[in-house]
């Protein structure tokens, strides 16, 4: 699920630089590409995701 939003999140950060959109500094295309390298160190690390069920 993780990993998801770090596509997510790289095609936002991709979107906003491709279209040369001026956003403010919070939004600013790096940033959001940071966010999703975080997501995707999450998702690597086994944050996230399912964990095994007992029966």
């Amino acid at each position: 699920m993780v990993g998801i939003v770090a596509a997510v999140l790289f095609f936002i950060a991709f979107l906003i630089n491709a279209a040369d959109i001026t956003t403010n500094d919070v939004f600013s295309s790096v940033n959001v590409m940071l966010l999703g390298l975080t997501a995707l160190a999450l998702h690597v690390a086994g944050i996230g995701a399912e964990r095994p069920r007992r029966r």
